[in-house]
Order: C-alpha cells, then structure tokens, then sequence
C-alpha cells in the first residue's frame, strides 16, 4: 500500500539558505588572494600572475576585500611587471 501525497500548484514558503557572515567571507578572500601573491612571488609566472590578477578582480568586484587591499596587490603587480621577466609553467 502506497501514502498517496497531497500537492496543491500553490507556491510553497521556503526559507532562503543563509547567507555567510561578511567577516568570514572577508577572511577567505584575503586568504584566497594571500595564496595567490605567495605563488606569484615565489614562481614568476605567467599562470600565476593571470591567477593573482583573477582572484583580485573578483574578489574586490564581489566587495569580498577592501579597495585598500586591491590597490595593494594593483600595485605589487605594477612593480614586478617592469622590474622582473614572467617566466612561462610550461616548455613550448
């Protein structure tokens, strides 16, 4: 014997899924971007720079970092793009 399941085409109340709180996102963007810089400084490379320059962008487009900390990495890569060649990941 099967339950039968009453179902009206009404709309339903739902509750929205919780937002994360600002702060955590703060500090998941900052270690997010943070992981980025590290590889940059550490490899010189033309994949980490473009991960660095990604990060950063969606992170201060998302609110998720302060326009303080983008001018910061802004300027790292300013600085390192005049004074120090990329280097390719990968042989061609």
């Amino acid at each position: 014997m099967q339950a039968k399941h009453h179902s009206s085409g009404l709309p339903k109340a739902t509750t929205p899924p919780p937002q994360p709180d600002p702060a955590e996102r703060h500090l998941m963007a900052v270690r997010i971007v943070g992981t980025a810089i590290f590889d940059y400084q550490v490899r010189k490379t033309v994949d980490t720079r473009i991960r660095l320059e990604t990060v950063a962008s969606m992170a201060h487009f998302l609110g998720d970092i302060t326009p303080s900390e983008a001018e910061m990495v802004a300027n790292l890569l300013a600085s390192t793009a005049t004074s120090n060649p990329l280097t390719t990941s990968h042989p061609f």
